[in-house]
């Protein structure tokens, strides 16, 4: 699956037609991937860089944690 900047929005739209992260006075950055995509629908992911996995999870408050 690859992500398309283009069509920023991989989920359900907001009424305005937008992605829930982006909105008209903070449209996604050239290269941000919006976590709804990344997580699709799940708390944590799995990312191999150079051979090793890394675990990536959505914290009960929000925020991201990247573990080895």
């Amino acid at each position: 699956m690859e992500y398309d900047q283009t069509r920023a929005a991989s989920g359900p739209l907001t009424d305005a037609g937008r992605h829930p992260v982006e909105s008209a006075t903070h449209p996604l950055p050239p290269g941000a991937i919006p976590t709804a995509f990344l997580f699709q629908g799940t708390q944590e992911v799995l990312i191999n860089h150079n051979g090793e996995h890394y675990r990536l999870r959505i914290t009960k408050n929000g925020k991201l944690i990247l573990t080895k």
